[in-house]
């Protein structure tokens, strides 16, 4: 069986997951699903040795051919890397869920189809190798974490969430779709292999720059990157395993993902690396310092997500100056960007179970109100302290081993003499030191301030104790993993770091060998990032102590003056904006809506013929005016103008079909017999349609229309006569293709099999048009049925009241 379909799994059983919620009430619905990222992870882990060697997985089936688009499964170091944290961490998560969210009170159907769908998207982002098929499930993990955020929606916190996270991510999305249309266009192919294979033939094409501005558009939103990081804090809205699962180790993520696969294409533009390294660290800057204003738990870890985030984005900008140099430091900044990332993935995860476990046993986030619970709450505390120091960067864990990487890494940068690094790297080292230093406070802010302190358990709305032991089995687990990434950090950086290093710079390295890093926690006195973290220890437990004193800081910025009052605002007036416009042209008339169209239509018609030189008038080959011509156009004219004058609706009815009668006579003037008679046929059936319609038609009615308005109406019928003639002209002088209808002649017969062309054309060559028709029709026809019943039950309902 080819492996492309187990990324369509998750989404298969989504399909029973609502008969197992309605008909096995008596199990919890999560462990009919806990078996499928369970399955899912041990059979990805089977290529853990084929990626260790370098080698990569391949399997797919045609999706559209004729473009070229194909669902391709693409395993290498870096796909597999991130399959495993989306099931491995999805099996905790599910496993999380079963106790946190009780089966009596809660939709369970919903929030595991929900759940299975998100996982099948985030399998196709990180294993899609067409950019069309990845743009796909990069839309569909926008739709469904959507709905995963806005999972409680009778709360109005929660459907504002899911709709600012889409508004958001979704215009990302759409921004990258333009990248990859101008890449694919470029490299001539979709296929992201190939696009790195064909790199020199349009890596100097004007359009290769935005291309990589619009790449970063979707990961930047995505990943909630500055200033696009305002989504994430109010996705905090949705349920706490959703909060620990989109936002540790899958949705926000994709960001990265798509950075590092798409750097063996973009590492040589000085844009993508100023952009990439520049915004993800200050956006670290910016999510670590206003963690600390935060005052929900959830919250904390949003901002903290965000720092982190940044963090990982900033290495990533640091690994690409790997094409341009080569110092082994800039080397060490991808592989401290992948650890990082499988660091952040574990830890975050547990600190977001822990904070769900609060709220669940204190009926309360708000860190103002907790303090003291370590004596009630033990274990919860352990675990919490072990993530905690991680994200610190503390040892005896693993998230002090990938700092130490970062420190180094944006020392280095100050020395990279390209693109203006060495007069502006300077920043680098400084701002990381900085963030780093209010990422030690939030990070003990979260775990101190909740579980040590003065005990307030009588102002809780729950009385606090320790969560039952199925909640606590998934971040004990994530908190042993925590240790060991400290402990055996070159074992997970031969099974897992380096292939995907390896994978995300395939030009720099043969073998994942070479990729790696040796880790290890002592590196001697002479080590600058030990006495960077010594000074971000100090300075940390310094602002920490004094909290208190300097916290009100924050109070300083108006909220006017924040980008989520801008959002709003943005948001307000764009939705007054469109009710004031729809107010101003939506007047109940269609006559009003078909001016608005035909002027539109005439005007842009006669600019773009004349702006572009495409009118043309050539008379040699049409057919002589004869006078039974000019005397039915006369007709046809003067019936037009009875339309448009009568006063009445029978003379205007008698009037429209002579108009049509006329048209027939042309037909047969120009010896298209087929098409007269379907004329007439057509005529006489909507002449006598309307003459037995009539006495139900309302009168006729100007609605108030002055000179005025008849005059721009008038300006307006010429202007569309005028630009469909001109169309016409033009397209009958301007042959710059031969007419098909030759090849009709040719083939009617021998591969029709018919000896009536119109007809042929119809049913065959123009079949599936003449299909959609009838379903037009159809479906038209179903409405007024519809209509009329409604009406007429109506009316009897009318009566009965009478």
């Amino acid at each position: 069986m080819e492996f492309v379909w187990f990324i369509f799994l998750p989404a298969l059983a989504a399909l029973f997951i609502p008969t197992l919620f309605r008909r096995v009430a008596g199990i919890h619905t999560g462990w009919f699903v806990l078996i499928i990222p369970v399955v899912l992870f041990v059979y990805y882990s089977t290529y853990l040795p084929l990626t260790a060697s370098g080698e990569h997985a391949v399997s797919s089936f045609d999706w559209i051919p004729s473009l070229g688009i194909s669902f391709v499964s693409y395993l290498d170091g870096l796909s597999l890397l991130f399959t495993l944290l989306i099931t491995g961490i999805g099996a905790l998560v599910v496993l999380y869920s079963i106790f946190y969210l009780d089966r009596h009170k809660e939709k369970l159907g919903n929030f595991y189809v929900y759940l299975l769908l998100f996982m099948t998207a985030m399998l196709g982002v990180v294993q899609s190798d067409n950019v069309i098929s990845l743009y796909l499930f990069w839309e569909l993990t926008s739709i469904s974490s959507f709905l995963l955020i806005g999972y409680w929606y009778t709360r109005d916190g929660s459907r504002f969430g899911a709709l600012k996270s889409m508004m958001i991510t979704v215009g990302g999305g759409l921004m990258m779709l333009g990248g990859f249309v101008i890449l694919g266009i470029l490299g001539d192919t979709y296929s992201i292999r190939e696009l790195i294979s064909r790199l020199s033939d349009y890596s100097g094409d004007p359009l290769f720059t935005l291309a990589a501005v619009l790449l970063l558009l979707g990961a930047f939103t995505k990943s909630a990157q500055f200033p696009f990081y305002i989504w994430l804090p109010d996705a905090m809205e949705a349920p706490t395993p959703v909060s620990a699962y989109l936002h540790s180790a899958t949705m926000v993520k994709a960001g990265l993902y798509l950075v590092a696969r798409f750097t063996p294409i973009f590492a040589e533009s000085s844009v993508w690396i100023w952009l990439v390294s520049g915004i993800g660290l200050l956006t670290l800057m910016w999510g670590s310092f206003f963690a600390v204003k935060q005052t929900d738990l959830k919250g904390i870890l949003a901002f903290s997500t965000v720092s982190q985030l940044g963090l990982i984005m900033s290495l990533l900008g640091a690994g690409a100056i790997a094409y341009h140099s080569d110092d082994t430091l800039f080397r060490l900044a991808m592989f401290a960007a992948i650890f990082h990332l499988v660091n952040h993935a574990v830890f975050k995860g547990s600190l977001f179970m822990i904070a769900g476990i609060v709220d669940h046993e204190t009926g309360t986030r708000d860190i103002r109100k907790l303090g003291g619970l370590m004596s009630v709450m033990p274990i919860s505390f352990t675990v919490a302290f072990i993530g905690g120091l991680s994200m610190a960067g503390i040892p005896p864990f693993g998230g002090f081993l990938s700092k130490e990487l970062f420190l180094e890494s944006m020392v280095a940068l100050k020395h990279f003499e390209l693109f203006n690094f060495d007069t502006w790297g300077i920043l680098f080292p400084v701002i990381a030191w900085l963030a780093s230093v209010f990422t030690f406070v939030y990070s003990f802010y979260f775990v101190f301030k909740t579980f040590t302190g003065e005990k307030k358990f009588d102002k809780l709305p729950l009385k606090p104790h320790e969560a039952p032991i199925g909640m606590l089995i998934s971040p004990i687990i994530l908190a042993v993993s925590v240790i060991a990434l400290f402990f055996i950090p070159n074992v997970v950086g031969k099974w897992l770091v380096a292939p995907a290093v390896m994978a995300a710079q395939p030009q720099l390295y043969s073998l994942p060998s070479e990729a790696a890093v040796h880790v290890q926690a002592w590196h001697g006195f002479e080590y600058i990032p030990m006495w960077l973290t010594a000074g971000v220890i100090a300075i940390g437990a310094l602002l920490f102590t004094s909290i208190k004193k300097w916290q009100p800081v924050y109070g300083l910025q108006p909220e006017k003056l924040s980008l989520n009052a801008l959002y709003d605002s943005a948001m307000t007036f764009s939705e007054k904006g469109m009710n004031k416009l729809s107010r101003f042209y939506m007047n109940g008339l269609i006559r009003t809506y078909l001016l608005y169209m035909f002027a539109f239509f005439s005007v842009m018609t006669i600019v773009v013929l004349f702006a572009k030189g495409a009118f043309k008038l050539d008379m040699s080959s049409l057919s002589p005016i004869t006078l039974f011509a000019v005397m039915n156009a006369i007709v046809a004219i003067l019936g037009t103008g009875m339309v448009i004058m009568s006063k009445n609706r029978i003379s205007a009815i008698i009037a429209l079909g002579a108009v049509g009668y006329s048209v027939a006579l042309f037909f047969v003037l120009f010896k298209a017999p087929d098409l007269a008679l379907t004329q007439l046929v057509i005529e006489t059936i909507s002449v006598a349609l309307f003459l037995l319609a009539f006495r139900h038609l309302p009168a006729l009615k100007t609605h108030g229309e002055t000179k005025q308005n008849k005059l721009v109406n008038g300006i307006i019928a010429i202007g569309v006569g005028l630009s469909v003639t001109l169309v016409a002209l033009s397209a009958h002088s301007n042959k710059l293709v031969s007419s098909i209808s030759q090849y009709y002649k040719d083939t009617v017969y021998t591969e029709a099999g018919g000896g009536n062309i119109v007809n042929v054309i119809l049913v065959d060559y123009r079949g599936f048009d003449t299909l959609f028709e009838i379903a037009v029709l159809s479906i038209a026809g179903i409405a007024v049925l519809g209509m009329i019943k409604l009406r007429l039950s109506r009316k009897e309902s009318d009566d009965e009241k009478e």
